[in-house]
């Protein structure tokens, strides 16, 4: 996706460590035109699918998500990363590690908001090493829903993540994969 691609080139900064800095636009300011944008090629390229609800992770993918959602015209739903006093009855949860936070959470989802009868899109800000992934994925599997996409916005495709969730068979559109960054000369290649 150019815009994403040219807006990553333009404001995006690459940090010692693997660090992609995109929080003038993606995860802290964010850019309302380009999440629609980013909405609009999620939908042409999961045309098709049968998808009833978004399900992200607290608290990044919630934004884009939700614009996304516009378009499939779906209610989105978010692995909350703890629990609080206004959640009750049973909870889905899974473990996930989080590559820029460097710990640990363990996840969890309302039982009220998904079941055997969803047809899901995953949606997440970024795809380093596939923890966050892998633990929606696994609340999915809690649920009897199924999986039927996982949108990206930037993928680390230098990282093992997107080998890793390809392998287990899922459709998987990330809108910029980055393979190559040098936090010296901030250059950024993409795939």
């Amino acid at each position: 996706m150019n815009c994403l691609e040219e807006k990553i080139l333009k404001d995006g900064l690459v940090k010692e460590g693997n660090v992609l800095k995109v929080d003038s636009f993606l995860n802290h300011q964010m850019d309302i035109d380009l999440f629609n944008e980013m909405g609009k090629e999620w939908k042409k390229r999961f045309e098709g699918k049968q998808i009833n609800k978004i399900l992200t992770i607290e608290a990044s993918g919630i934004g884009i998500a939700c614009i996304a959602a516009q378009h499939f015209g779906v209610p989105v739903v978010f692995a909350k990363k703890s629990k609080s006093i206004n959640l009750e009855g049973e909870m889905y949860t899974a473990e996930v590690e989080s590559f820029t936070h460097k710990n640990k959470n363990t996840v969890i989802v309302s039982k009220k908001f998904l079941n055997e009868n969803d047809h899901v899109l995953l949606i997440d800000d970024f795809l380093a090493n596939g923890c966050a992934l892998q633990g929606l994925i696994q609340i999915v599997q809690s649920a009897g829903a199924t999986v039927e996409g996982i949108g990206i916005a930037i993928e680390k495709g230098f990282q093992s993540g997107g080998t890793i969730i390809r392998n287990l068979g899922y459709q998987l559109e990330s809108l910029a994969i980055v393979d190559d960054m040098n936090w010296e000369t901030g250059e950024i290649k993409f795939r």
